[in-house]
C-alpha cells in the first residue's frame, strides 16, 4: 500500500493537475501550415511553414489601433492598414525562423521555460487521457447528489455535482499514481540524503553572490554546483532516476514563502523527493505512451517555442537601444507638445449606427443629454472623462475639431477593446500646450522615447528579414478589410 504521506502528496498534486486540466487551453494560435489549402480564401499570407488567416489579421489589426495602456509612447497613434499589419505579422515569423535556425532554443534562458512547458503539458495530457478512459467512474450519480443535498439542502445542485466529480477525479488519479508507483519499482538512496542536506544549506545560507532575500534561485543550480553534485542520485526507478538537480528544480518551482522549512532533515529531503518522484514518473509514463509524439501536443509546443523565441529576439534587439540624452529629450518634448492636449467629454455609447443616429436626432430635437443616454446608451451611468491623444488614438483628430458645448456624432470610439458608435458632448477643451520642459515630465518623455525606439528597431529588423525570406500575400483577400469596421 502507498505510505500515508505519499498518498497525501498524490492527492494534493492530483488536485492541482485537475485544476490545470480544467483551465488548460491553447493560447497563442497562429498560423502553422499543415494541410491547409493555400487557395482557401481565408488564408491571407504565408511564409515558410506559417500561414495567416483573415481572422488572425483582423484580430491583430484591432490590437494595433486600440490604445494600449501599457505603451509608454505619448505620440498620437498612426493610421494602420491591413497590408502593413500583415507585413509586421510575417516579419515576426521571419524573426522566429531565424532565431530557431541560430539555435536560440539551446540557450538556457530559452531552454528552461520550454522544457518546463513541455514536461508540465505531458503530465497534463497523461492524466487527461486517463480520466477520459475512466469517465464512467467520474460521473456523479443522482443518488450521490441527492444524498449530499440532504446533508445541506441550501447548497447549489450544480456545485454539489462538481464537488463530487472533482473528488472522484482526485481519488482516481491517486489510485493511478499508486499503480505507477508500484510499476516503476522505486528505490530511494537515503545514503545520499546527508549530501543533499549539506548542499542545500550551502546554497541557501552561503551563496556565492550575497542575496537580500534568503532563498535558493534556479541560477545557483547551474552556477554554484559541480556536475558531480548536480548528478547525485536520490532515487532510481525503472527507466529513470531523480538527481539532486531534479530535486532542487522541484524546490524552485514553489514560491519561496511556501517552500519546506525542514530541508535540513532527512524527513524533509524525503518529502520533497516524493513530490519530485511523482513528477518524474508521470513524465516517464507519458513518454512510454508516446504522448510526446502526439500531433496536437507538438503543435502547441511549437507555438509556445515560437512565443519564447520571439521574446528572445526582442530582448536581444533591445540591448542595442541607447538611452536618450538630455538634449534629445528636450528636442522630443518640443516636437510633441501637442501630445499634452486634452478634453473633458461626456458620451452616449450605442449598440450600432442606427441607434446612434436615433440618439443624435433626439438631441437635435432638444432633448437633454442625460435623458437620451438613459434611453439609448449601453451604459446608463457614466461620468465625464478626459480624452487625450493617447486614449483616443486614431479618433483623436476628429474629436479635437469640436468645440466646448458641441454635441458631435455619430462617431466611432474605443469601447473597451471594441469599436462602437457614440455621441460625444464636449464639456471642456484644453488647447494649452505645456510650454516649458521640466524635470517633472522628463521620466515620462524618456519612457516614451524608449518605447518608440524599441518599436523602431524591431520594425527595421523585420524589414531587413523580409528582403531575404520569400513570402506570399494574397492581396485580393485583404483589400476590403477596414480596421475601423472590425468588431
Amino acid at each position: 500500500m502507498m505510505k500515508p504521506l505519499l498518498k497525501k502528496l498524490a492527492m494534493s498534486l492530483s488536485l492541482l493537475i485537475v485544476v490545470l486540466l480544467v483551465s488548460h487551453c491553447n493560447s497563442g494560435s497562429t498560423s502553422q501550415l499543415g494541410h491547409e489549402d493555400p487557395e482557401d480564401p481565408n488564408i491571407v499570407a504565408q511564409i515558410d511553414q506559417y500561414i495567416f488567416t483573415r481572422a488572425e489579421l483582423e484580430k491583430k489589426l484591432l490590437q494595433e489601433i486600440v490604445p494600449d495602456p501599457y505603451n509608454d509612447s505619448i505620440t498620437e497613434s498612426e493610421q494602420v492598414d491591413a497590408k502593413s499589419v500583415l507585413l509586421e505579422m510575417i516579419a515576426e515569423k521571419a524573426m522566429i525562423i531565424v532565431a530557431r535556425n541560430q539555435g536560440y532554443l539551446e540557450d538556457e534562458k530559452t531552454y528552461a521555460p520550454v522544457k518546463n512547458y513541455k514536461e508540465r503539458n505531458l503530465r497534463i495530457l497523461l492524466l487527461q487521457n486517463y480520466l477520459k478512459d475512466m469517465k464512467d467512474k467520474v460521473i456523479a450519480t443522482e443518488a450521490e447528489i441527492e444524498k449530499r443535498m440532504q446533508a445541506d439542502p441550501n447548497s447549489d445542485r450544480n456545485r454539489v455535482k462538481a464537488i463530487l466529480e472533482n473528488t472522484k477525479k482526485r481519488e482516481l488519479i491517486s489510485q493511478y499514481y499508486n499503480q505507477l508507483h508500484q510499476k516503476f519499482h522505486i528505490k530511494k538512496l537515503s545514503e545520499n540524503f546527508p549530501k543533499a542536506i549539506k548542499i542545500h544549506d550551502r546554497l541557501l545560507n552561503h551563496p556565492k553572490t550575497p542575496q537580500r532575500m534568503k532563498f535558493i534561485r534556479k541560477n545557483q543550480i547551474s552556477d554554484e554546483m559541480t556536475p558531480e553534485e548536480r548528478g547525485i542520485i536520490l532515487a532510481t526507478f525503472d527507466n529513470g532516476q531523480v538527481t539532486l538537480e531534479d530535486w532542487l528544480y522541484t524546490l524552485c518551482e514553489s514560491s519561496p514563502p511556501s517552500r519546506p522549512k525542514n530541508l535540513n532533515t532527512t524527513k524533509g529531503i524525503e518529502q520533497l523527493l516524493d513530490r519530485t518522484l511523482m513528477l518524474s514518473i508521470y513524465l516517464t509514463e507519458a513518454k512510454l505512451q508516446n504522448l510526446d509524439k502526439d500531433e496536437e501536443f507538438l503543435k502547441k509546443l511549437r507555438e509556445y517555442e515560437d512565443r519564447i523565441l520571439f521574446g528572445s529576439v526582442y530582448r536581444e534587439k533591445y540591448k542595442q537601444i541607447k538611452e536618450p540624452t538630455e538634449d534629445e529629450i528636450i528636442a522630443y518634448f518640443n516636437k510633441n507638445k501637442k501630445a499634452f492636449r486634452s478634453m473633458k467629454i461626456d458620451q452616449i455609447w450605442c449598440e450600432d449606427l442606427k441607434t446612434a443616429r436615433q440618439a443624435k436626432k433626439e438631441l437635435d430635437d432638444g432633448k437633454d443629454f442625460e435623458s437620451v443616454r438613459q434611453e439609448f446608451s449601453l451604459i446608463k451611468k457614466l461620468q465625464a472623462s478626459t480624452a487625450s491623444p493617447k486614449n483616443q488614438g486614431v479618433f483623436w483628430n476628429d474629436l479635437w475639431k469640436a468645440e466646448p458645448n458641441d454635441i458631435v456624432g455619430p462617431m466611432k470610439g474605443f469601447y473597451g477593446r471594441q469599436i462602437k458608435w457614440r455621441i460625444v458632448k464636449i464639456l471642456e477643451k484644453n488647447p494649452d500646450e505645456i510650454e516649458e520642459y521640466s524635470e517633472d515630465i522628463k521620466g515620462m518623455l524618456k519612457d516614451s522615447m524608449m518605447s518608440e525606439r524599441r518599436e523602431a528597431i524591431i520594425a527595421d529588423y523585420g524589414r531587413q528579414l523580409l528582403k531575404k525570406y520569400p513570402y506570399k500575400i494574397y492581396t485580393d483577400r485583404i483589400k476590403n478589410i477596414d480596421p475601423l469596421d472590425i468588431q
